[in-house]
């Protein structure tokens, strides 16, 4: 453990970091689009419920596992028991493994964000347009350096002056943003060439009032599955993020009031990013374009919605594109300080010499996923479950396998090997009160453990 160890001035700091960690490209594409298709309310209702159990019991877990420890993901496990440290090993490799890719995709962000800039958005609305700008040799490349450079230069300066001193700033223009453009997208309204009049606040009614219709046991299931996944990105869990974060967290901070209001803060961005995306796609698009997720969601369907608002599309749609650089690169910064601080901690580099490192080799796999759609373009099939090339087979790995891993011998670490006092001395540790403890207690030796095993399992196809 580091003496002079940098930390979070206080609980502010540390709270709107790991907001920004937690807000990201998952949030904006993901989430509006798995509450359309998943019953709306019900999905959103569930998600709650689980963000509350399941996704508080795994943040506690972490953030207090790195307060303890004072150690990044790599290490602090070996302190927590020493013959636990390999969950170091694979809480580790996944941002290492997400980093490169999230590069890519942030700089795809940049691309769109330049185009409206430009006032070229009309060019973006165009068949092929993006089709074309990712398969292109060097233009990907180019605003992939451009956006890891942003990463980098927070990262290199530091805890309280780097990542600290953006979020402060970020994160409020990022929350104002999310709110504008939530608030304008209830009011759109258009009526297509067939005199159907679409309204946002028919699109908000899909996202809100839960849709029972045909709902059984296995699509109930199915539904509880996409909600818990979601958390992983909304809660930034099992990615050593809040690990490392938390090991930057002051002994005197109140840490499971901090955890309440990520929660409430995270789970706020998550809902208001439906509200965003789900009515103006709905208004413009119709319905079945809800059904587009990922990229697609963001690079070729929006851009079309935004050029159907007529003379106010264009600005709207660089707010739009501003709002996801600010969050593909709060959540890109976390990801990269995971990765660095683990150097720190495990081979005693200075924060220059990691960043240079880390950020240098994560740029060269970046520079290899943005050849993966043309000079190393290939298909492959893996697991018989996801089919694609270099970005697919990263995301897949990481997102589907080494996350539920992670937390799964996490859950079995502290339920039943260090036992879950370890965690809540932590979180009492200056005589705070633990509301949840009973139900963190059930949620980290029982149910956590069981729902992990059926995500892991649905990974490979089984549950449908």
């Amino acid at each position: 453990m580091e003496k002079n160890r940098n930390s979070f001035t206080g609980s502010i700091g540390f709270v709107l970091a790991a907001a920004g960690s937690a807000v990201g490209l998952g949030n904006i594409w993901r989430f509006p689009n798995l509450a359309a298709k998943n019953g709306g309310g019900l999905f959103l209702l569930i998600y709650i419920v689980l963000a509350l159990t399941f996704g508080f019991a795994l943040l506690t877990t972490e953030v207090a596992i790195g307060r303890k420890t004072q150690e990044s993901p790599l290490t602090a496990y070996k302190k927590i028991h020493k013959g636990w440290g390999f969950i170091g090993i694979f809480a580790y490799i996944v941002p290492f493994i997400i980093y490169p890719y999230y590069c890519v995709i942030g700089g795809w962000v940049i691309k769109y964000m330049s185009t409206y800039l430009a006032f070229q958005g009309q060019a973006a609305v165009a068949d092929g347009f993006f089709g074309g700008f990712i398969t292109h040799n060097w233009q990907p490349i180019l605003y992939t350096v451009l956006f890891a450079a942003l990463c980098f230069i927070i990262v290199y300066k530091g805890v309280e002056q780097g990542i600290e001193k953006y979020s402060k700033v970020l994160m409020p223009i990022l929350a104002i943003l999310v709110v504008f453009i939530a608030g304008y997208s209830m009011f759109l309204k258009f009526t297509d060439e067939s005199g159907v009049t679409r309204t946002g606040l028919q699109g908000l009614g899909i996202y809100f009032i839960p849709n029972f219709e045909g709902i059984t046991f296995g699509c109930f299931l199915r539904i509880c599955l996409d909600a818990m996944g979601q958390l992983f990105y909304s809660l930034s869990i099992a990615m050593g993020i809040m690990v490392a974060y938390g090991s930057y967290m002051k002994k005197d901070v109140n840490l499971g009031k901090s955890i309440n209001q990520i929660e409430i803060f995270d789970s706020g961005i998550a809902i208001l990013a439906g509200m965003m995306i789900i009515p103006a796609v709905y208004v413009f698009a119709g319905p079945e374009a809800l059904s587009n997720a990922g990229p697609g969601l963001i690079f070729v369907t929006l851009p079309k919605v935004f050029a159907s608002m007529g003379a106010f599309g264009e600005v709207f749609a660089l707010l739009f594109f501003v709002m996801v650089l600010f969050a593909a690169l709060t959540s890109a910064v976390s990801i990269l300080e995971a990765i660095v601080s683990s150097m720190m901690d495990k081979l005693h580099w200075s924060r220059q010499k990691a960043t240079l490192v880390m950020a240098g080799v994560g740029l060269l796999v970046s520079v290899i996923v943005c050849l993966g759609y043309n000079l190393f373009y290939f298909e492959a099939s893996f697991a018989t479950v996801v089919k694609g090339q270099i970005l697919d087979i990263l995301d897949y790995a990481s997102n589907n396998l080494l996350m539920p891993i992670v937390a799964i011998l996490t859950c079995i670490l502290v339920g039943w090997v260090v036992k879950p006092k370890t965690i809540i001395d932590e979180v009492t540790l200056n005589g705070e009160k633990f509301g949840r403890q009973t139900l963190y207690k059930i949620m980290i030796k029982f149910v956590a453990p069981v729902l992990l095993i059926i995500i892991l399992l649905s990974s490979f196809g089984i549950f449908g």
